[in-house]
């Protein structure tokens, strides 16, 4: 079993990923994250793959390729940093870098 957080912004305290995921506008995408995500609970992480700097890639098979990006920390905590799609893929990493170090960085402190 793993235990889902999703990561706030230092800053306002604001939660990135599910700002994202209210955003989209197909209702069946948004039900794939959403089952998607919930699957991971349960140890089934099923599409994903490591991107950089500590920072995963969940990709959905729905819509314009959604994805899904999060950190691992200890053995069970599964961070949720943002999400995007594949057109922003290169930027949206960029993000996610930076908030798992920012988490990091506060969890250290």
């Amino acid at each position: 079993m793993y235990r889902i957080e999703h990561y706030l912004s230092a800053d306002v305290q604001k939660d990135l990923y599910t700002d994202w995921l209210r955003r989209l506008r197909d209702a069946q995408a948004k039900v794939a994250v959403i089952r998607r995500v919930a699957r991971i609970e349960q140890g089934n992480f099923g599409d994903h793959k490591f991107c950089r700097d500590g920072v995963w890639e969940l990709r959905i098979d729905a819509g314009p390729g959604y994805r899904v990006y999060y950190g691992l920390a200890g053995q069970r905590l599964v961070l949720l940093l943002c999400g995007g799609d594949k057109r922003t893929q290169d930027a949206d990493i960029d993000r996610a870098v930076g908030y798992w170090q920012d988490w990091q960085r506060r969890i250290d402190e």
